[in-house]
């Protein structure tokens, strides 16, 4: 492998601009090479400011993975061509970053493992909020045994009325739903990564439309047209675990609360708890007395933000990722634990649609 690694970049939108390419910017071993977009001018300005002297641009991904020089790829793109990109680099012999949620359903997340698996090529998918500082403190508390037997967690992720209503958010076609599966997905996926518990029993679900044709809206980035928004505002799920866990998980973009909170999770164990109400909160008996541990992680909440003098989430994703391709490690993300958050999240749209709990593994 050469010196540094040569990256590929597909889809040079919001995401990519906002989180990947800064971070990739910043690791020394990287180098982006190629920028893909289907507007060119995205592309063009994305190899500009964040790509090498030479860098090409293109709006056809599979010139990328034509070219042998190159190691890894980022699926940066809307969710509904997450797998189909991801395989097909996968198969050229690229290593994979896939921008969260894994793909719009587990069929095509399946897919997406199945590759990496018959490939033998490394994928991993862009949960940043596993790098916080108050994730990683609460994820090792955990595997300390602070909490014991973590048998009830809330997954929150909860706007009072922020719809993104640029790119394709709004669009179900294109992103196979709503805010369940655009910040819903980071809450589960950080609940199930600190309870270290990948094996739902069923699930059950509810989907709301209530305030999409209520104008003015009040949204945080203005109003959007009448019926332009076709995915749920809201979407809530109850799940069980093989094991008996119970996961509450509550997801919205547009709720009239006053208390938003976005990717969060509360663990409750037989030894002990943690939240993050109120920054990150441990809770327990010691010496037959209940006390509350608050750690001073001089963090911010934020997504691609930390604390002063600390590496922020997005570059740390960034790091562990390029780490895990040169030393042939395991990502930190695995592609198996993507799909268990997908496959949940399909089972929470798939009840609320016919009204019954949905089964996995019937």
């Amino acid at each position: 492998m050469a010196e540094k690694l040569r990256i590929g970049i597909i889809g040079c939108g919001g995401i990519a601009n906002g989180k990947h390419l800064p971070a990739l910017k910043a690791q020394p071993d990287a180098e982006m090479v190629w920028f893909c977009d289907i507007i060119p001018e995205r592309a063009e300005l994305a190899a500009k400011t964040y790509g090498t002297p030479d860098a090409k641009v293109c709006t056809d991904y599979r010139e990328i993975l034509e070219d042998k020089s190159v190691d890894i790829v980022h699926v940066l793109t809307p969710n509904r061509s997450h797998s189909t990109i991801t395989v097909d680099a996968l198969e050229a012999g690229k290593h994979v970053m896939c921008e969260k949620p894994m793909a719009i359903n587990a069929a095509e997340a399946k897919k997406m493992v199945d590759a990496a698996k018959r490939t033998g090529k490394k994928l991993t998918i862009g949960y940043q909020n596993r790098h916080r500082p108050d994730s990683l403190y609460l994820k090792t508390e955990a595997e300390q045994g602070t909490f014991g037997d973590i048998y009830y967690a809330k997954a929150t992720a909860i706007r009072r009325r922020a719809v993104p209503t640029w790119g394709v958010f709004m669009n179900e076609y294109e992103q196979g739903g709503g805010p369940l599966i655009d910040i819903g997905t980071h809450a589960l996926d950080l609940t199930m990564w600190c309870m270290n518990n990948y094996k739902p029993k069923y699930c059950v679900g509810t989907t709301y439309h209530k305030l999409g044709d209520k104008f003015p809206t009040g949204n945080a980035w203005g109003d959007w047209k009448p019926g332009e928004l076709t995915v749920e505002d809201s979407a809530f799920g109850f799940i069980v675990m093989e094991n008996g866990a119970t996961i509450m998980l509550e997801s919205s973009w547009a709720l009239n609360m006053l208390d938003p909170r976005e990717a969060i999770t509360t663990l409750c164990g037989t030894d002990g708890g943690a939240d993050m109400l109120d920054g990150l909160r441990i809770n327990g008996i010691r010496n037959g007395r209940q006390y509350v541990l608050k750690p001073d992680l001089s963090a911010g909440g934020v997504d691609f933000y930390d604390g002063a003098g600390s590496e922020t989430p997005a570059n740390r994703e960034a790091r562990l990722w390029l780490d895990a391709v040169k030393n042939d490690t395991e990502p930190f993300v695995t592609p198996e634990q993507a799909y268990a958050v997908s496959s949940i999240l399909e089972g929470i749209y798939t009840s609320a649609k016919t009204g019954e709990p949905y089964y996995f593994n019937k």
